[in-house]
């Protein structure tokens, strides 16, 4: 953990619903917590309330989750981050001062579109105010978009990607796929993780490795 601050915070942002914002928050969290680091999942919806929903599914045996819902969110998280290496916040669905006060809170931000025209004009607010905000803070937070619910074997993939690539944010490796898996073990309080050989916990082993390599860790 020395190679970088004590806390590294990871939001995971979309204003578009249906995204799999929250499956992937939840499911980051858990293989993060596996993985020998102190985590701390934060809901900062205060309508949906999912990963807390989640939480509570699960008697609260995974992971450490607490709601942040208030504008205060980067003061208030501040404040009791300093036990977890890693805090992942699970943003809210639209465009609001809740997600501008996860940016200021974040030093990476994960965009999950899925391979839909729709969620790529969506995400066009989300990343001026992500620009914006780096613009005066020295580049930071870092900022990724991750390709989620993609059915395989479409054209449409490929599409989304090319489309994306005019944001200039870098598009991760790493994908999430429309399975039965992430349903089923959200319904029940687990991870996908819980699963190990599935294909489900491949992508996410996959995806929580390459946030590791490319930006906890570098």
């Amino acid at each position: 953990m020395e190679n970088y601050r004590s806390c590294y915070t990871i939001s995971v942002l979309q204003q578009k619903g249906g995204a799999g914002k929250t499956t992937i928050a939840t499911n980051l969290a858990y293989y993060f917590s596996i993985a020998n680091y102190n985590t701390l999942l934060v809901d900062s919806d205060p309508n949906q309330r999912s990963a807390r929903d989640w939480h509570a599914a699960n008697d609260g045996q995974l992971v450490t989750c607490i709601g942040l819902d208030t504008e205060t969110l980067p003061k208030d998280l501040k404040s009791i981050s300093e036990p977890f290496d890693i805090v992942i916040i699970d943003g809210t669905p639209q465009i609001a001062k809740l997600s501008v006060a996860a940016i200021l809170a974040s030093d990476l931000i994960l965009i999950p579109v899925q391979p839909s025209p729709y969620d790529v004009w969506a995400t066009a607010d989300l990343v001026e105010l992500i620009k914006t905000r780096r613009a005066i803070n020295n580049e930071n937070p870092q900022a990724a978009f991750i390709l989620s619910r993609v059915i395989k074997n479409t054209l449409l993939s490929k599409e989304v990607t090319e489309a994306l690539q005019e944001y200039s944010f870098p598009i991760l490796d790493s994908v999430t796929t429309q399975r039965v898996d992430y349903a089923t073990s959200a319904s029940s309080g687990n991870s996908v993780l819980h699963k190990p050989n599935s294909q489900a916990a491949f992508e996410i082993n996959r995806l929580g490795a390459e946030i590791l390599v490319k930006y906890i860790e570098s």
